[in-house]
């Protein structure tokens, strides 16, 4: 373990002191520092500011979620900050993420305050309140953290399966919106690659253990007899669809769909065999449904406290279960004060599921070694992609010598000069230009005691130790 680690800091040394290389080369007037090479190895061009179900309660988390209708409006909107190369929102119930790539380190402080002063102005809430449910990852840490959403580590059920298919969703609008940096979509690219890899080689997945099942357990617990009983599922998304999958082996008396469109819920509700009503309608049909899950997008509650009571006078106060799967929350908070009304949201699901998650937790202990080895993939490829720009600058100003060199030379050769005697001095000069720069780094390096920059420099330009 000690060699590996020590053929890796001798690896990102030696790669700093190349980047350092490059880039003095590359300008003319710099000077190399000791820590200049640490500075470039730890240059990292990714960042993430979120909140999620472990840092803040719903409460908080649904006042700065982006509902599908304004992602797009929020995409173009971060895109335009001059300090942002790139951005990816991922919004989903149980958090809320802003991926972004940026250009200047020396900016990201300002990057930063930037950014929550408007996130908190996109959504017009103090972000004061949310100082201590905030947190911020850079570069590796950004990495992994993402590779923990998808891979449903980060998962308030350990596992789930349906965040890979929000983090892939959070991409495309970033993709449709022309949001993306080169670094960010290499990086969501990799991303889908290592879920793959985790999900096949690991059992982070084998046993049902999602938010939807956790729904499902919750009404098995509190009625006995599923035959007898009514459900109504508020939404027809990609969560109620779930939804349906767990309910079925059950044998529900009648399943009702109420979405705002029929034609989104015909296809869910054929598969079920259930009855599609409009959102307005659920006042109506309230007082013969058991159990109500809801999950919409809908940005102000659907069911109050008004529509239970006058539903639970009709029911003669027979007890129903309500399960709000959605945030900003379908169901207002207050009908817990009712008798009789069961109200689960999303973070209560988190106590109801317990079986199946030990097995989990072991096979993410495996995911997170396949997460650190692919991170550090990734960010070998992001430190090469840093060196090739600096590459790029040197062969430019390379080609540029040559071309004012040749052009020099024609004009003397068509002004009758001696052909060798132009020739010789081409020759001459070209050789001084190109070897002014590594020259005088090789003389920074040796008067600055920087003994790895000189031994990569030297080795580079083929030069023996005598």
């Amino acid at each position: 373990m000690n060699n590996d680690q020590n053929r890796k800091n001798d690896y990102n040394l030696t790669f700093g002191c190349f980047l350092c290389i490059i880039s003095v080369i590359s300008s003319k007037n710099q000077v190399i520092h000791k820590n200049h090479y640490k500075k470039r190895i730890n240059a990292m061009s990714i960042t993430v500011l979120g909140v999620n179900h472990k840092t803040a309660p719903v409460s908080l988390r649904e006042k700065i979620a982006f509902s599908p209708n304004i992602i797009d409006k929020a995409l173009y909107s971060l895109y335009q900050h001059p300090l942002v190369d790139g951005s990816v929102i991922l919004s989903t119930c149980n958090r809320t993420e802003i991926y972004l790539s940026y250009d200047s380190v020396a900016e990201l402080p300002k990057l930063k305050q930037a950014i929550l002063q408007w996130l908190g102005q996109f959504h017009h809430v103090d972000m004061n309140q949310y100082s201590q449910s905030l947190y911020w990852y850079e570069g590796r840490e950004a990495v992994e953290h993402l590779m923990n959403v998808a891979c449903g580590i980060d998962s308030m059920i350990i596992g789930e399966p349906q965040i890979l298919g929000q983090v892939k969703q959070a991409y495309e609008y970033a993709h449709n919106q022309h949001c993306l940096s080169v670094e960010l979509d290499k990086l969501f690219q990799h991303i889908f690659h290592v879920a793959k890899i985790v999900r096949t080689e690991t059992g982070i997945g084998a046993n049902t253990a999602s938010v939807a099942y956790a729904a499902c357990l919750v009404a098995r617990d509190l009625f006995v007899d599923t035959k007898q009983l009514n459900i109504l599922l508020v939404g027809a998304g990609e969560t109620i669809e779930l939804i349906t999958r767990y309910l079925e082996p059950h044998n529900f008396n009648h399943i009702i769909v109420a979405n705002r469109t029929r034609e989104k819920a015909l296809k869910l509700a054929s598969a079920i065999d259930a009855e599609i009503i409009s959102l307005p309608d659920i006042a109506n049909r309230l007082p013969e449904i058991d159990i109500i899950i809801s999950s919409t997008a809908s940005p102000l509650p659907i069911i109050g406290k008004g529509m239970v009571e006058r539903s639970m006078l009709v029911r003669n106060n027979k007890q129903m279960l309500f399960i709000d799967l959605a945030v900003p929350r379908d169901v207002e908070e207050e009908i817990k004060q009712l008798d009789n009304i069961y109200l689960y949201t999303i973070d209560d699901l988190q106590n109801t599921v317990k079986a199946n998650l030990e097995q989990r937790t072991i096979a993410a202990k495996q995911a997170e070694c396949i997460i650190q080895d692919e991170a550090e993939h990734f960010l070998d490829w992001l430190k090469t992609r840093h060196a090739i720009d600096f590459i790029k600058q040197y062969r430019n100003q390379a080609e540029e010598i040559k071309r004012a060199l040749e052009t020099k030379a024609h004009n003397a050769i068509r002004q009758g000069a001696d052909v060798d005697e132009v020739l010789a001095e081409f020759s001459y000069k070209l050789t001084n230009k190109l070897i002014h720069a590594p020259t005088q780094t090789l003389l920074q390096a040796a008067t600055h005691d920087c003994d790895n920059c000189f031994k990569v420099l030297s080795d580079g330009l083929g030069l023996k130790d005598r």
